[in-house]
């Protein structure tokens, strides 16, 4: 379900055309989620045809609450705020990070895995891109690790002008490395603690420092499908799009 601020016909993109019709301050529009059957996928390629067809200046998410038991309305037990948040978190890569709706999902990947944020779950998905040498990346290839926002990227570029940079010189320049370190290298040497480049030991460490938890006898592999809640820090990263 979806509404479009000002009625913009959608099978019309042409921003040229509708930009006399938008406010000074740019175009906003809000999508409803989960009120009907429709994938993140096709969410987000809806989001970034309004980015960039009708130049939009944001678009919001909100996850739909049941008001009522009208039988014309669907029904949810819970509103699905864990859904809105990776939606937030996707829209900041495609608005800031360079990515495409298709390097994110498709039709065999079609929604955000519940437990770790979009990019963390897309570099999972593309180990063969990492490890990353701090020292040589570009400024988009920054980007693409997992917890290095657009600030932290600008800042690594400015300071290896000098010199080259190591993990203690990332600390010091304030950059943490608390999902970085898994996908990095710095002088050729991967993180100390680092023991090991493979899917299942990176996932694994990036789900307990998600959700916080520690193995122990009791430990279930979460689903997919768990009703999970957003994190403070997946909220703090909605706010400030350092993913």
């Amino acid at each position: 379900m979806t509404y479009v601020s000002n009625n913009i016909k959608l099978n019309k993109l042409d921003k040229n055309r509708y930009k006399e019709d938008f406010v000074p301050a740019g175009q906003t529009t809000q999508l409803i989620i989960g009120a009907t059957p429709e994938s993140d996928l096709k969410i987000l390629k809806l989001s970034e045809s309004l980015y960039n067809k009708l130049n939009l200046k944001r678009v919001y998410y909100s996850a739909y609450i049941s008001i009522n038991n009208d039988k014309n309305l669907p029904t949810l037990e819970s509103p699905p705020l864990l859904r809105e948040n990776r939606l937030y978190q996707a829209d900041w890569l495609l608005r800031f990070y360079g990515f495409k709706v298709d390097e994110l999902l498709d039709e065999t990947h079609p929604n955000f895995n519940t437990i770790l944020d979009p990019k963390c779950d897309w570099a999972l998905r593309n180990l063969d891109k990492f490890p990353v040498e701090i020292n040589k990346a570009d400024y988009y290839t920054l980007l693409k690790i997992p917890g290095i926002g657009v600030i932290s990227a600008k800042k690594i570029i400015k300071a290896r002008r000098n010199n080259s940079l190591d993990f203690e010189s990332l600390k010091k320049l304030g950059i943490t490395l608390k999902r970085a370190k898994y996908f990095i290298t710095c002088k050729g040497k991967y993180f100390e603690k680092v023991y090991k480049f493979n899917e299942n030991f990176i996932e694994t460490n990036l789900v307990y420092q998600e959700r916080n938890c520690l193995p122990n006898p009791d430990f279930k592999q979460l689903s997919l499908f768990d009703k999970l809640q957003p994190t403070k820090e997946d909220k703090i990263k909605c706010l400030t799009g350092n993913l």
